[in-house]
């Protein structure tokens, strides 16, 4: 898996990319096929905003937040993700069972 993650007018410490990773970790866990995910944090005026983009086979699952602080940004960032995440796989299970169900309507 390939994770990038970059600031647009703040520089990305250390503790911010452990942080982040560690947020990323459980979404992960529950899709494993993930082939890349794009972080971007950044500053606007007053407010924190942090973007994600993760890449899975076929679809692009894109979750942006914006908070007055940046690591509440990014916990509800990964709220979102978190969510389409599993809405995402759910779909594609409930995808191959209609295809199965089908094929048995069928015999």
């Amino acid at each position: 898996m390939n994770l990038q993650i970059s600031g647009h007018h703040i520089e990305v410490t250390p503790a911010l990319r452990e942080y982040v990773e560690a947020k990323l970790e459980p979404v992960i866990n529950h899709f494993d096929r993930v082939t890349g995910v794009n972080v971007i944090l950044s500053v606007e005026k007053l407010k924190q905003k942090a973007e994600v983009t993760v890449h899975v086979p076929g679809k692009d699952i894109f979750v942006e937040s914006s908070e007055d602080d940046l690591y509440a940004a990014i916990d509800s960032m990964f709220d979102k993700l978190d969510r389409q995440v599993l809405r995402h796989k759910q779909k594609l299970q409930d995808h191959h069972r209609g295809d199965k169900v089908a094929d048995h309507l069928e015999d």
